[in-house]
């Protein structure tokens, strides 16, 4: 087989220069031994380049920053994961030539935290920090992995309260300021928050962090803020969203070929190159 009959593959944002996606799913392809090729756009009118990318025979598409909303309208159908995220990140090319929007965040964060990591969820006082897009994409694969209680702390109350009521036929949410939050009230604390991407990390009490397990949805080449502040005040054990990058990739990949590749040795290979790229 010629590379020219490789099935077409993308990862759409802006910027994009910096996305892993191309190595992720390169490597997954190659030890499926599924030929494709995947790509990074960096696009400053989603639609047009998606409509142009579909109408070139494009397979499927994966969609990062500033454009998850706009995956959202562009698509022909939504998946109930999609729909209840309120965003898309995986475009599917459905054999009737209709375009599905897919969301596997919250699929790859749950993953990570109970294959990957080892860490229970079910029966787990969970804690969200932030209630932006980013929690939002998560809840629902969250709330199915049966925890005993999940709490939605954010800066503007508001914001917390809407999306705690927006989930509750769900499960039964709370919401509040970070104000109100207090040591021993949780065994998981998620950070959804935008404050790691920031150098700054959620005004929680130093001590609410004890004895949790502390999950950043962020990631870089060194410890966050978030997860370098909870291991100083007694968490149990913290990691970052690396993981959660790989896994949410492994669902889009297994979406569009229906084969679902080792993470593991993918994942390895990632951290390693990111923390000797410093």
């Amino acid at each position: 087989m010629t590379d020219h009959q490789a099935d077409r593959y993308a990862v759409v944002g802006n910027p994009i220069a910096h996305s892993k996606s191309p190595a992720i799913h390169s490597e997954f392809a190659r030890q499926c031994q599924e030929l494709l090729s995947y790509e990074a756009i960096c696009a400053e009118d989603f639609a047009v380049e998606a409509k142009t990318f579909f109408q070139q025979g494009g397979k499927g598409m994966n969609v990062t920053v500033p454009f998850k909303l706009d995956a959202l309208s562009f698509a022909d159908e939504l998946s109930p994961r999609a729909s209840r995220a309120g965003a898309s990140n995986t475009l599917i090319l459905k054999a009737d030539g209709r375009i599905c929007a897919e969301n596997t965040d919250g699929v790859g964060m749950v993953r990570d935290i109970q294959s990957n990591l080892g860490w229970r969820i079910a029966d787990q006082r969970v804690l969200i920090v932030g209630a932006g897009g980013a929690v939002r994409g998560i809840l629902e694969p969250l709330l199915a992995a049966k925890p005993k209680s999940v709490h939605i702390a954010n800066r503007t109350v508001s914001k917390a309260e809407a999306l705690a009521t927006e989930f509750n036929d769900l499960a039964s949410i709370t919401a509040s300021g970070f104000e109100d939050i207090a040591a021993g009230q949780f065994d998981l604390i998620i950070n959804g928050s935008a404050a790691s991407l920031q150098g700054d990390r959620p005004p929680l009490a130093d001590d609410v962090a004890r004895d949790c397990y502390c999950y950043d949805m962020m990631y870089g080449a060194e410890p966050t803020v978030f997860m370098v502040w909870a291991s100083q005040y007694g968490a149990a054990a913290v990691a970052d969203g690396l993981g959660m990058l790989v896994e949410q990739a492994a669902e889009s990949f297994y979406l569009w070929r229906g084969k679902r590749p080792d993470t593991a040795p993918v994942l390895a290979d990632l951290r390693q190159k990111i923390q000797l790229s410093q």
